[in-house]
Order: structure tokens, then sequence, then C-alpha cells
């Protein structure tokens, strides 16, 4: 029995009595949960395991099986070198950790000046290492043992000295040397004053690693601790982080080239005034960073939005439904997947006036025109591509969402209430396709982003066939 309470954590482990299930082989641990303390879980990395509460609901089994658990667990392994955005490190690791991905952090000397190792432990569960010769390791092989079971490596920041190092193939430490004993990809995040990162030697460096297939993540622009500005600072910790949630996502849509729009359409009355929706464009951008994620080539046709471009998209902007229709046409070439998310205005003023229309005492009347429906143009073009659907009802979700499905002959769409999705963060979404309606409950629209995507695949793929 393994009792862990918030005295006794700092030991681990008070007892342990192991037992076997007569029905299987495999090794059963019980344990024990008091009200009136707080339980630590420890999981250990050869093993996943399965949680279930007992009949009495005071013991927690836990059936233990070895695997081989890099198939399940996203391992990041994270390098740390000297430098002032060492502290951002700290919120990469807490951030990474919160995403369920397991990070094993590697320190350089310097970067032990910046930041201690005991923060970065405590925030990722796993000892710091920061020395070649770690006798921790049985066979002193540190630079070995520590890369073998991490899915990537991540060197945030990484000083010009480091980049340095190693596109000359240095190894004279414990981080440059497993990076070059690495079996796994590569991404480094360059933090740098300014004049370091434009000197000819540092670009030359660059090059070099990417022809190495080093992934390079950053820099941005702006002000640094130095006093100046210019590019060199390193990327913020959620943008780091959004990267690399990229690289862990399974890649099922792997070079699929996906046309989506977004965001709402603008249709001019007169010089300032105009018909639009409350679109956000936030669902349309989610879906292409979840094609991004999973390998897509994305080209985004957008509406006027405040959002910024998904980094690795082709964005393209336009602002009414003609300009849009217009990109579609044009981007159609290729396509395999058709992802159509923009809230388009389905009537665009039949006379706009290049004038503003002054005001007057008496009404005036404004014809409408029908816009052109660009999901049914696509969808019924010669050799279409997988068409995906949104819409956005009042009322009567599921029969005018199945009915506007039917009506444009596509294989899939997608459907929220407006007042519970325009420009919020979450939504709920029912998807609709031949085999019937797929509810996916509210949460972050990234989230739901995914759960599309994932869907898109396994009907892409029998379609395809």
């Amino acid at each position: 029995m393994v009792l862990l309470s918030k005295e006794s954590s700092n030991k681990y482990i008070t007892k342990i009595n192991t037992q076997h299930d007569s029905s299987t082989t495999e090794p059963v641990f019980k344990l024990k949960i008091f009200s009136n303390q707080n339980v630590i879980l420890l999981f250990k990395k050869k093993f996943i395991f399965r949680l279930k509460f007992c009949s009495l609901g005071r013991y927690l089994t836990k059936t233990a099986m070895t695997t081989s658990s890099s198939l399940h667990t996203k391992r990041l392994l994270l390098g740390i070198t000297g430098g002032i955005a060492a502290y951002k490190a700290a919120e990469v690791a807490r951030l990474l950790v919160k995403k369920d991905i397991d990070v094993q952090t590697v320190m350089t000397e310097s970067a032990c000046k910046f930041i201690g190792p005991a923060t970065l432990q405590a925030l990722t569960g796993n000892t710091v290492f920061t020395d070649l010769w770690d006798s921790r390791i049985n066979n002193n092989m540190a630079h070995i043992n520590i890369s073998r079971d991490a899915s990537a490596i991540l060197i945030s920041p990484a000083s010009a000295n480091f980049i340095a190092k190693l596109a000359n193939g240095f190894a004279d430490d414990l981080l440059s040397t497993l990076c070059l004993a690495r079996n796994c990809p590569l991404f480094i995040a360059p933090a740098m004053n300014r004049q370091m990162w434009e000197h000819p030697a540092t670009q030359r460096n660059l090059v070099t690693l990417q022809r190495d297939g080093v992934l390079i993540i950053g820099p941005a622009s702006g002000a640094q601790a130095c006093g100046e500005a210019g590019m060199g600072r390193m990327l913020e910790a959620q943008k780091l982080v959004e990267e690399m949630l990229i690289f862990f996502q399974p890649k099922l849509l792997q070079d699929k080239h996906i046309l989506i729009t977004a965001g709402p359409t603008y249709e001019a009355i007169d010089a300032v005034r105009g018909i639009t929706n409350l679109s956000s464009g936030k669902m349309g951008y989610a879906v292409a960073n979840a094609a991004l994620e999973a390998g897509a080539k994305v080209t985004l046709i957008s509406g006027p939005t405040f959002l910024e471009a998904p980094s690795g998209a082709t964005l393209i902007n336009v602002t009414s439904a003609q300009e849009m229709f217009s990109a579609v046409k044009k981007g159609l070439s290729g396509t395999d997947i058709f992802i159509s998310v923009a809230a388009v205005a389905d009537f665009l003023p039949a006379n706009n006036s290049n004038q503003k229309i002054k005001r007057t005492s008496s009404n005036i009347s404004l014809l409408l025109a029908p816009n052109p429906d660009i999901l049914e143009f696509v969808a019924k073009t010669p050799k279409p591509p997988f068409c995906v659907g949104f819409a956005a009802e009042t009322e009567n979700l599921e029969k005018n969402a199945e009915a506007k499905r039917r009506r444009k002959k596509i294989p899939l769409l997608a459907a929220n209430l407006v007042p519970n999705a325009i420009n919020s963060d979450k939504s709920e979404l029912i998807l609709f396709d031949d085999n019937g309606k797929h509810l996916l409950p509210e949460a972050p629209k990234i989230e739901q982003a995914r759960h599309l995507i994932k869907h898109v695949s396994l009907l892409y793929e029998k379609w395809n066939k």
C-alpha cells in the first residue's frame, strides 16, 4: 500500500505492499485515500496506469502495464541556455506540463546564472540535469540516456553562443552533447541582442542549422533587455508552446491541401456604411490551426478580423463576398479539402454609392441582391474537393442544418446556435454526415476544431477511395 500525504510527500513513499489480482498476471497496486490528507500520485515513466475506484470508494486501484511508453506519452526535452530570456523558460515549462506533456529539463552552466534548476524541477516534476558527468545516470552516459525517450528537443532560449556550437558540432557540455547524439527533431528559439542576431556569423550558423534539419522558431522584433529594440527577442511562451503542440498533434492530413474561409464579409452601402455580421473569425482560424497541426498545407481566405494569422498558413485577406468568391475560385486548383467556415453575407446592396449618402428626413429604400453561394459553387464543380460546411442557426438547429447539408450535397456540415457561438472562445457543435449527427459538447474552439479535423480525416479517407 502506498500512503502519500501532505506531511510525507517529500519522502514520496512510506509503505508499499504489492499483491496480484487472481484474474490477471499483472501487478495490482492499491492507494488508500484519506479525506483529510492531500494525496499525490506519482507515475513512473515505464508504466501506463488504468485508474478506477473500488466499491468502498476509499481505494484507488492501479493496474500497471509495462509498455513502450513513447507511443502513449508526449515527452519534450527542454534545453535552457544562458541569456536573460531564460526566465521565460519557466513559463514555457509550466504551459507544456499543463498540456500533459512530460518535460525533462537540461540547463547549461550559464543558464543556471539566470534561473535556478529548482524552479524547473518544481514546475515539471522531473529532475533537472546540468552536468555531463552526472553520477545519477547508471552508465554515466547522460548525453545518450536523457534524450532517448524524448519526442523532440526544444532549446529555449538558444543563445548566439549555443547556436554556434550546434552549427559547428561542438559538444563540450551536457546540452550540446545530447543535441549531437539525439535521434529526434530539434527546435531552437533564438534569443539575443539585435546586433548579435544580425551578425554575419550568426546568420551563417542559422543557415547551416536549417540545412541540417534544425527547426528555428522566431525570433520576434521588439524591446530588448539591453534597452535596444529590434530582431532577436525570443517568442513569448504561449507562442512557443503553440508551435510545439502543432508538432505533437497526430498528422492525420499530412501534406493535404486545405482551403478554408473564415470571418465575416463586409458589403458596402456607401463610402462609410456597410452590411456585415458579428462573426469574429475565431472558429475559422481555429480550424486553420488544427489543420496545420494535422500536417496539412493550409490556405486561409479571411474576411475582416482582428486575429493573428496562423503561423504556417497562406493568408489571403478579402473584404466582400465577391472578393472571397474570387479568391476561392483561384485557390481551388489542387485543393483536397474545402472548409467553408466564413459567415458570408447572403445579400449585398444592388446599387452602392461611392460617396456618403446624406441624411434625410424621408425614408430611403435599400435594394439587396443575393451574393453567390460559395460552398454550393465549390460542391458542384466537376471534380470537387471534399467539402465541409458550417451553419449558424437561431432556431430549429438540427432540422435546418441537415436540410442545408442535403441541399448543398456535401458530406459534412458543422452547426451551432448563434447566441452560444458568436464572438465566444467556446462553442458547442453538432456534426452532420451520412451516418447521422455527432454532438461535440461545449469546449474551447481550438479543441472543437481538432475534433472536426479528426472527423474530416476519417470521412476523407473513405471518400477518397
